[in-house]
């Protein structure tokens, strides 16, 4: 049964499997196990961005396509659901249809960038690609009449999914239920059926097409498939997937703007997170954005602890200030490159492959 869900694509490794099921188990009983709005909002995020690295992964690792415009896709999809509550009020009709409308026209745009943007070199497409999410940012920020501008839009979700409805009188394991974990609860099964979807789609003649298409382009289309079709379903599969994710964080946030979004930090953040899990495998996805949300936003904390018990050595605690942990988040990335060139999960399989021997 775990087979058939996983898609046949099991973690392959021992540590990997455990790394997989604390991560599972985690989010599972967020709400229970880590109570706190913060620890909550970071859960939440995590399930959203795993969904969104995941689809841009299905892209770059599956399909060896290099896009700057996912967040484009992801903040469609946001401004989808978010334009539709603003336009109707608070209601599940709304949120559904606009996050239906927001997956159908990031997979127009995906669709368009596609076909006419395929056919050229890879370095070409990308560029495209960036022109494209730029002069869409840009857009969304001059039409403040419809998108709020640089001020972006706040609505009213349903209030069941709000702090103010309670589900239950009392508290279980000492946590009030009421709509935000509710929420966050769509959150993480919505997450979680994407993903299972996405490893669906990777591990079906599709995906297994891909990769050879990702591997020898020439080659495939020699043998009769037909290569431009091929990345252009992908590429809007992709989108979609992105366009759902925006939803969801437009979904938990009540807010969408272009800095949550759309901006050129996020797309970075997506890039490194494939990176550390490793390309070309979705689990990658899971662990690149667990370690890395994890050490955005609570390395500062810790080095703030760290500067502390050093203050009596002040070179030590002026290196580990909470201020430079923007330094230190890239030192942990530069380390993981060289110590995991094919991503945490990549060099976990290998080990588990060396070790079976």
């Amino acid at each position: 049964m775990l087979t058939r869900l996983l898609s046949g694509d099991t973690p392959r490794s021992g540590i990997l499997t455990v790394f997989l099921l604390l991560i599972l188990i985690s989010l599972a009983f967020a709400p229970f196990l880590f109570p706190g709005t913060k620890s909550l909002e970071t859960a939440a995020r995590i399930c959203i961005f795993i969904v969104l690295v995941a689809s841009y992964d299905l892209l770059l690792g599956y399909a060896g396509i290099v896009s700057f415009a996912h967040t484009m896709f992801f903040g469609i999809g946001a401004y989808g659901t978010a334009l539709a509550l603003s336009a109707t009020g608070a209601g599940y009709f709304p949120l559904v249809w606009g996050t239906v409308a927001g997956a159908i026209v990031a997979a127009i745009f995906a669709l368009a960038i596609g076909l006419f943007s395929l056919r050229v070199k890879a370095i070409f497409f990308a560029m495209v690609t960036l022109a494209v999410a730029s002069a869409f940012a840009v857009l969304v920020s001059q039409l403040s009449w419809l998108t709020g501008g640089e001020d972006g839009l706040n609505y009213r979700i349903p209030r069941e999914l709000t702090p103010a409805f309670k589900l239950i009188g009392g508290k279980v394991f000492g946590v009030t239920v009421n709509g935000k974990v509710l929420a966050y609860y769509l959150v993480f099964v919505a997450s979680l059926v994407l993903f299972l979807i996405m490893l669906r789609i990777v591990n079906s003649p599709f995906g297994s097409t891909l990769k050879a298409v990702r591997d020898n382009a020439f080659r495939a289309e020699a043998i009769g498939y037909r290569v431009v079709w091929y990345r252009t379903t992908a590429t809007v599969l992709s989108a979609v997937m992105a366009a759902l994710a925006g939803s969801l964080l437009a979904i938990w946030l009540r807010y969408t703007g272009p800095a949550t979004t759309l901006s050129m930090e996020i797309m970075i953040d997506i890039l490194l997170m494939v990176v550390i899990g490793g390309m070309g495998t979705l689990y990658g996805a899971v662990l690149g954005v667990t370690l890395f949300i994890l050490a955005q936003t609570y390395l500062q904390d810790f080095m703030g602890v760290a500067a502390e018990a050093t203050s009596s050595v002040p070179l030590v605690s002026a290196l580990v200030a909470p201020e430079r942990w923007l330094l230190w988040l890239g030192v942990l990335f530069v380390l993981s490159v060289y110590f995991f060139p094919t991503g945490i999960v990549g060099r976990l399989r290998e080990r588990a492959r060396a070790s079976g021997r």
